[in-house]
């Protein structure tokens, strides 16, 4: 059916949606609704205005590296999307995956000396991980824009090159989960999955685009594959991996990039598409045993580790596209 046969339905759930945010952040704004402010460290809001896919778990990543020679404790607080618990939940050395999620279970993987917390109650859980006996000199608030029961010192927005959120509408007419006004808030917009040979013009063009709703820095950020694939302690290189045909299993809210960069290196395999933060069933597991050599996310390496033979994920970072994107993003933080 076209898109605008469901306008009747979409537009006015939209308009109330749209109502019901207006109202939320009015009542933030005027102090109605509390909001926690935090003095005893530094706070940062990693966040976008879309449902998923613009990249914020690199960009944790590449703040917990770009802060660590200036902390030697940090603290990332994130939901725990789909995770099989509730409440605050730290992390240690026997959390499982389903006890926080895949997003903060990796970062935890990969940085076992930051501490890693989750909890649906963002306020509730940075007192949490204050109390802790070493607590953290700054805290990455992962997937928060939204969250406005703690103000954050700063506010990184992540938009990305293919979908803005500038040309965007609110659910349900489009992907958009809070409104284009909140754009204001940022302290540095982020605009990610760019093409690497992004011009200039393209840049200002962007720019002049987001600029309706925002005035401040904007920057430009690529995705940066791995030159190699990982599983368990080995490592194989990505152009030896591809000569040879595989499964790709993806759980991810967007898998085109992933799938257009292996085309790219003439890789030859099937695609096999599941949900954003897919927990795979026992039936499936057992379906994707019969697929031979599997390459999927780092993301969903965390959730099918240890139940797949011959299971490889390619790694991703965050890359600005220049030194200058590079030198205005860290400027942000005294670097």
């Amino acid at each position: 059916m076209p898109k605008h046969y469901l306008l009747p339905i979409t537009l006015p759930l939209s308009l109330l949606w749209a109502g019901v945010l207006h109202l939320r952040h009015w009542l933030y704004d005027k102090a109605w609704l509390k909001q926690e402010v935090l003095k005893q460290v530094p706070t940062i809001c990693v966040g976008n205005l879309s449902f998923g896919g613009t990249g914020k778990t690199p960009m944790v990543e590449y703040l917990i590296r770009l802060l660590q020679p200036q902390y030697n404790h940090i603290g990332v607080l994130s939901r725990g999307y789909r995770r099989k618990t509730r409440g605050f939940v730290l992390a240690n050395n026997q959390t499982a995956v389903t006890d926080i999620g895949d997003e903060p279970f990796q970062f935890k993987r990969k940085f076992a000396e930051v501490m890693v917390a989750v909890c649906e109650d963002r306020a509730a859980g940075v007192k949490a991980m204050l109390a802790q006996q070493s607590p953290p000199q700054v805290i990455i608030l992962d997937d928060a824009y939204q969250h406005r029961a703690v103000k954050a010192q700063k506010n990184i927005l992540l938009t990305t090159y293919q979908h803005p959120f500038s040309t965007d509408n609110l659910f349900p007419m489009g992907q958009l989960r809070d409104v284009k006004s909140r754009a204001q808030a940022a302290d540095i917009v982020v605009v990610t999955k760019c093409p690497a040979t992004l011009s200039e013009k393209d840049k200002d063009q962007m720019k002049a685009q987001l600029g309706h709703y925002y005035k401040g820095t904007i920057v430009f950020a690529t995705i940066a594959y791995d030159k190699k694939v990982y599983a368990n302690e080995s490592s194989t290189p990505l152009i030896a991996y591809a000569k040879e045909p595989f499964t790709l299993v993806t759980g991810i809210a967007n898998p085109v990039p992933l799938i257009a960069y292996l085309q790219a290196q003439g890789a030859v395999f099937q695609h096999l598409s599941f949900p954003d933060h897919h927990h795979f069933s026992a039936d499936e597991i057992e379906r994707l045993k019969r697929a031979g050599r599997i390459l999927t996310t780092e993301k969903d390496y965390v959730r099918l580790e240890g139940t797949l033979p011959n299971l490889h994920y390619l790694p991703i970072a965050m890359q600005f596209l220049s030194k200058e994107d590079e030198q205005l993003f860290g400027t942000l933080f005294g670097m």
